[in-house]
């Protein structure tokens, strides 16, 4: 299905994006306004992960 698909693939680009922060908090460890501004992208990246990721894990497909 095509919107299987979709939410695959945006699943996989919350992912990236995730993975992206998580090493730009490393590289900004002594930089506190990247690490405040990182924090707050990892909140929305979580919240997406909650409303997307989670059901395409939970889709017999997924």
């Amino acid at each position: 299905m095509e919107f299987d698909n979709n939410l695959n693939e945006i699943s996989a680009k919350i992912q990236l994006l995730k993975k992206t922060a998580v090493e730009l908090k490393k590289l900004g460890e002594n930089f506190p306004a990247l690490e405040k501004n990182i924090a707050r992208i990892l909140a929305s990246l979580k919240m997406l992960e909650l409303n997307i990721s989670d059901i395409v894990d939970l889709s017999p497909d997924g």
